[in-house]
């Protein structure tokens, strides 16, 4: 959540709650406008649901930004499950390659990582995706 709402609005909030909420913003980008529909779901939300509230939001999204903490070992190791149910929802139909990208957050509290950056670099090549590491706070 601190990372879409850096992205909408430029400013860092460092607290949410559990809640999940559908943002729409315009963006242009080398003269096009780009409407962004992001339905932002917290993990412990995810974990909690039957798999068809997953299978809904698969299918209604272009492309997925996965955020982990590299503070949390947990919220990276979930990542390869996650993606390749994302690969065999969106792929298995079409055969076009899914744009997913893997975040690590919270750069700033390299005093508290767990997941190096060269884990996070590793996971991405390994499954496909992009790979950034980011703060929303800076």
């Amino acid at each position: 959540a601190a990372l879409t709402v850096r992205f909408l609005t430029r400013r860092f909030i460092g607290e949410y709650g559990d809640m999940e909420f559908i943002y729409s913003h315009n963006l242009t980008m080398d003269g096009r406008e780009i409407l962004f529909h992001i339905w932002d779901v917290p993990s412990s939300q995810e974990q909690a649901e039957e798999g068809s509230s997953e299978e809904k939001r698969i299918q209604w999204a272009d492309s997925f930004v996965l955020v982990y903490s590299i503070c949390d070992r947990a919220s990276f190791n979930i990542l390869p499950l996650k993606i390749q149910f994302i690969k065999a929802s969106k792929e298995g139909q079409n055969q076009e390659k899914v744009p997913i990208v893997i975040v690590g957050n919270k750069r700033d509290l390299h005093h508290q990582r767990v997941v190096s950056s060269e884990e996070g670099r590793l996971l991405a090549l390994s499954l496909d995706c992009g790979f950034y590491e980011v703060s929303a706070a800076e």
